[in-house]
């Protein structure tokens, strides 16, 4: 007869780490999406705003500022994507920011058929959060030490 040993300690700091393919997979997507972010998204609301806000349909007009926010939170977590200990928060920020661009596209400019890609990248930034989420922890570990 087997008995349990009460004093055999089990590890309550598990943390889920995924396969190799799926850690290739993920990399890939993440320096390919940090880029765009960085280069195509974020980049040209810091570089050019103006020439933007002249382009920019009347219906969406919205304060240099705000625009300029935007690309700095663009290009922050373009860069956060492809930093292997932010990445979770990278791309959970990023799904936010995309939800709200949705969200924009849909009810401000009146165009709810070009909500659909920032869905998608939304859906693609939450996938990424939530496969890197051991982050986090390890993260908030070393920064309670």
């Amino acid at each position: 007869m087997t008995t349990a040993n009460p004093t055999a300690s089990f590890s309550t700091d598990v943390t889920y780490r995924p396969g190799k393919i799926r850690n290739r997979v993920l990399w890939t997507l993440q320096i390919v999406l940090g880029l765009f972010f960085i280069i195509a998204s974020g980049g040209p609301k810091l570089v050019i705003p103006n020439m933007l806000m002249d382009n920019a349909p009347e219906n969406l007009t919205i304060p240099i500022g705000l625009l300029i926010f935007i690309g700095v939170v663009e290009v922050a977590g373009g860069i956060g994507l492809m930093v292997p200990r932010v990445s979770a928060l990278a791309a959970a920020g990023l799904s936010v920011l995309t939800v709200l661009a949705a969200g924009t596209q849909a009810f401000i400019a009146d165009k709810p058929s070009m909500a659909i890609f920032p869905l998608v990248l939304a859906a693609i930034f939450g996938w990424i959060a939530y496969e890197r989420r051991a982050t986090v922890t390890d993260l908030r570990s070393s920064l309670s030490r």
